[in-house]
């Protein structure tokens, strides 16, 4: 490689500039440039100017989205708290009436119990009643039974008189 570079600088005559125009191109380098500054900035500048049109139309869009989804964040945030209210309205109410419910109902199984035991109490006291009444009638029919057995050989006919007026007088103050 080292071999070549010698013989292809002496082939074009070494290094150096080359002042002639027309074998650098500087014509056409001119013309490309002057074509350049001529149409580019037309042909750019429409296209910058559409890009810029387009990035301000996107910009403009979303502040408008920004601001609906503030708005819509506001909103959301009133309802939430109109919600969370209603809940607690909701939550305090139910405690109301369970606790009222649980009231009312340890009232009614307390008079539920009361007419019971009442209830119990007069079937008692008329059980009693009627135990007390035979128990009488039994001592009553002994008595007089006794009485009756008793009697024949102990009164008279004076005593007997007697017992009669006597039983008559305690009836007519009854």
């Amino acid at each position: 490689m080292t071999f070549m570079l010698p013989s292809l600088l002496a082939s074009h005559g070494g290094f150096g500039f080359n002042l002639n125009p027309f074998e650098t191109n500087i014509i056409n380098l001119a013309i490309v440039i002057a074509g350049l500054w001529k149409f580019l900035p037309g042909f750019l500048g429409s296209i910058l100017e559409r890009r810029r049109a387009a990035i301000l139309s996107d910009l403009q869009d979303a502040e408008q989205r920004l601001l609906a989804a503030t708005s819509s964040l506001v909103q959301a945030q009133q309802d939430l708290s109109a919600a969370q209210q209603k809940a607690e309205q909701i939550r305090a109410d139910g405690l109301a009436r369970a606790q009222s419910l649980r009231l009312e109902s340890e009232k009614r199984t307390i008079n539920e119990m009361a007419r019971l035991k009442q209830g119990a109490m007069a079937d008692l006291n008329a059980e009693a009643a009627r135990v007390t009444d035979q128990l009488r009638r039994e001592a009553a029919n002994r008595a007089i039974a006794q009485a009756l057995a008793t009697l024949p050989g102990k009164l008279n006919a004076d005593a007997q008189a007697r017992l009669i007026d006597q039983s008559i007088s305690t009836l007519g103050k009854a």
